[in-house]
Parts: C-alpha cells; sequence; structure tokens
C-alpha cells in the first residue's frame, strides 16, 4: 500500500498523546504565533484584531496570538471589536451544547462584521465528530495545529470551518482511528498489463428502468472511462431501444438475462434507474445472496434493503437520504451525526459503507474510517452518483480491496470534477475527465 494514500485524522485524545511530554507553554508559544502569522497572512490590511479568549489552552494560544499581533504593530487585544476576530473560546476538549453565556459570544462572533480565524476548530464543534449540538462559530479562515481533526473535515462541522490552514507545531505524526484519503490513493488502482483481454475487467450494471435509463448509461460509461474493458447494461426490455441508440460500447441484455449477465461480469453495479417495486427490490435481494461478485449497490438498490449476509466484498453508497431509509431515521439526523450514522450501517449491515457528501466517509467492518474531503461543490448536480457506481465497480472488477475501491473512487470522481468546468458542471463532464484524473498517478 501506498504509505502517502492517508493522512492522520486527530480527535482530542489522539492530539493529548501526541502532546504528551512536550513543554505546554513552549507548544502555545508555537501556536499562538502560528495563529497570528496565519492571520496576518490572510489580511494583510487589517491594522486592529480583536479575540474571544476562553479558560483553557485554545484560549491561551488565542493570547498568545495577540501578543504577537501587538509585536507586529497592529492593535490587538480581548473583545468583539476589530478589523479581524479570533475565536479561542472552545478547544478540542469541547463536547455537547455550550452554556447560555458561552452561545451569546458565539452568537455576537457570529453576527460580527469582521471576518473570524478560528484556533483549531470553530468553537461549538466537536473535534471527535464534527457534530453541531448547539450555537457554532462560522469562522472565514480555521488554523488547525499539528494536523486536522476529525471536526474539521466531517460534516456539520466542516461547514464552519472556512478555509482550513494546518500549521506545523513541532510534534511527531502518529497514526490515528480515522484517516484523510489524499490524491495519492490513485496510485492503487491498477492498470492494464500485457496480456490482459477485454474480460480481465469487466463490469454489469442492473438498471435503466423506463425514464431512468440515464442513470444505468452514465454508469456504464464511468466505469469503461475508469478502464474497464467490458460493460454489459441488464435493463427490461422496454428500455433497450433507448440505450441501444445512447449508450454505444456496453452490451445490453434484458433484465430478465440478468443472471446469464453475470457469468461474464468481474463485479456488478446494482441499481442505477433500477425502478422500486417489489420485483426490483427482489431482484436485488436475489442478486446479493445468489452470486459471488463484488457488488456496489446504488440509488434504487438501496430502496428498501435489509440486512443479508454474502461472502463477496459488498460496498453500500448511499446519500444522507438513502441512509435514513436504511436506519429508519430522518435525513437530518445522519445529517448531524455522520460517523454515527455511517458505522451503524457498518454493524447493521456487515459490509462497506460510502456515505456521499462533501466529506464522502468509507466505513467497513473493523477498519478506521477514511474521509474523502476532495470532492468540489460542483459535484452537486444529478447523476454524479451513478458515475461513482460505475467507477467503484470498474475498481472492483480490477481486483481492488472493497475500502480503497471505495475511497478511490470517490478521489477519482473529486479529481475529475476538478478538471471541469467551474459552473454548470454535469455528471457527463466527469465522465470524460475520469482518464485525465487517473493518468495523473
Amino acid at each position: 500500500m501506498v504509505l502517502n494514500s492517508f493522512e492522520p485524522l486527530y480527535t482530542a485524545a489522539e492530539m493529548k498523546a501526541v502532546e504528551a511530554g512536550h513543554n505546554v507553554r513552549e507548544l502555545m508559544e508555537r501556536a499562538g504565533k502560528a495563529v497570528a502569522e496565519e492571520a496576518l497572512r490572510r489580511f494583510p490590511d487589517a491594522t486592529s484584531f480583536g479575540a474571544v479568549c476562553g479558560g483553557g489552552a485554545n484560549g491561551g494560544d488565542a493570547r498568545i496570538a495577540l501578543e504577537a499581533l501587538r509585536a507586529a504593530g497592529r492593535e490587538a487585544a480581548e473583545g468583539i471589536d476589530g478589523d479581524v476576530l479570533l475565536d479561542g473560546l472552545f478547544g478540542t476538549g469541547f463536547h455537547g451544547e455550550p452554556r447560555a453565556d458561552a452561545a451569546e459570544v458565539i452568537a455576537q462572533l457570529n453576527a460580527a462584521p469582521a471576518p473570524v480565524v478560528a484556533v483549531d476548530l470553530p468553537s461549538g464543534v466537536d473535534a471527535d465528530t464534527g457534530e453541531v449540538a448547539g450555537a457554532a462559530v462560522l469562522a472565514t479562515v480555521t488554523v488547525t495545529l499539528h494536523g486536522p481533526k476529525v471536526g474539521n473535515v466531517v460534516g456539520p462541522g466542516r461547514f464552519h470551518g472556512g478555509e482550513l490552514v494546518v500549521r506545523d507545531i513541532g510534534l511527531e505524526t502518529r497514526q490515528t482511528r480515522h484517516s484523510l484519503v489524499t490524491r495519492e490513493i490513485l496510485e492503487l488502482v491498477p492498470r492494464k498489463q500485457p496480456g490482459d483481454t477485454k474480460y480481465s475487467a469487466s463490469v454489469l450494471v442492473v438498471g435503466g428502468a423506463p425514464g431512468l435509463t440515464g442513470a444505468a448509461r452514465l454508469a456504464a460509461e464511468a466505469a469503461f472511462r475508469a478502464d474497464a474493458g467490458y460493460v454489459a447494461v441488464a435493463a427490461p426490455a422496454e428500455s433497450l431501444p433507448v440505450l441501444e441508440t445512447t449508450l454505444l460500447e456496453a452490451v445490453k441484455r434484458p433484465l430478465e438475462e440478468v443472471f446469464d449477465a453475470v457469468e461474464k461480469a468481474g463485479a456488478v453495479a446494482i441499481g442505477p434507474g433500477l425502478g422500486r417495486d417489489e420485483a426490483r427490490r427482489e431482484l436485488v435481494r436475489r442478486l446479493l445472496m445468489e452470486t459471488e461478485l463484488p457488488a456496489v449497490v446504488d440509488a434504487d438498490g438501496l430502496h428498501g434493503l435489509e440486512p443479508f449476509e454474502r461472502g463477496a466484498p459488498t460496498v453500500l453508497t448511499p446519500h444522507a437520504g438513502e441512509l435514513a431509509g436504511l436506519l429508519g431515521v430522518e435525513a437530518a439526523w445522519v445529517d448531524a451525526h455522520r460517523l454515527e450514522a455511517v458505522g451503524r450501517t457498518v454493524e447493521q449491515f456487515g459490509c462497506i459503507c460510502l456515505l456521499k457528501g462533501a466529506d464522502t466517509l468509507v466505513a467497513a467492518p473493523g477498519e478506521r474510517v477514511l474521509v474523502c474531503g476532495l470532492g468540489p461543490a460542483t459535484l452537486a448536480t444529478a447523476g454524479t452518483g451513478d458515475v461513482l457506481t460505475g467507477t467503484i465497480a470498474a475498481f472492483l472488477a480490477m481486483g481492488m480491496d472493497a475500502r480503497l475501491a471505495a475511497a478511490a473512487g470517490a478521489t477519482a470522481c473529486a479529481e475529475a470534477a476538478r478538471l471541469g468546468p467551474e459552473r454548470g458542471l454535469v455528471a457527463s463532464d466527469v465522465i470524460a475527465a475520469l482518464p485525465d484524473a487517473l493518468d495523473g498517478y
């Protein structure tokens, strides 16, 4: 495995362990100076700085930052007054909901016209989970020290931090419970070798009901562009004329022949535009229970899905609403408790779960959670989930470990989206850019 495919993602306890044995005052001096330097770099024209300082180490960091700012010739004092404000109210040890007095201070910070620089993470965000139980600072920039915390990159805390800047304060790197996925994971995606045939990486897409043929088409085209050599689509007979004219390279089979099509496949993508009636649900169940192919299940394949047992690698790829359906909760609860939600799904279904979002989470039984946070906002457009499904299916067909295939698929789609337009991106743009995204590694 390429070691630089992952970066540590710290919890409060893991940071405390890293800091153990070091001089606390020296660490605070480095941290405060780092915050001041970043504030000056980001806001060079600011002449005055204010800060909200709590009673812990985070508040101490903010006070030292004020000293450094004064030494740099700026006005700097505690209080919510200045061209730029520092948030040093709570640190990584904060959990739960702020008390009423602290919530009022946070409300004043958020109402101030000045940009806010958060020290380590925005006050009110849980460093271990990214959860926000009550009032939380909306920062313009977050200067996190030593390495990113879980709460910096997992929603909803992720969306409170603004631009994230990591500053070194002289601590050693250690392995953490959760990891941040880097672009280098794409180095793990196998390349075609001399002697390979088109069947060396073969994908079957099951979906494409009338009115939903675009989903199956996008998944199939993505599988090809992710370097699968052979793709077949099993769809209802009435959809085949549409697929025949819009999807050139893939083989088309009527849905009744899906188990014959399985024989040539190395992986199966179940669900893109499949439909949600009882017959389709039964088909999903049979495909999972009666085949030994690596499978990725998305969209309609997840509708009404019950826990199952199978030996072959299986990846579920829900968004928050689909995951809510699997767990029997509201989508808002999933959005507010993303780490817990993906963990519950793994426990309940016993397979890999990729929870889509700006902070795409990949969880697997007995493994640390991988956070894929590279996706640009432009990916929030119809059909990109189908593209992800096809991409992961291609990587599974190549023989990749399913957990890594899921994380690599999310990263490949993120990189492809970055190569596309900044406005007006559509799913087919992501497909077109997949080869270039993969060729970069």
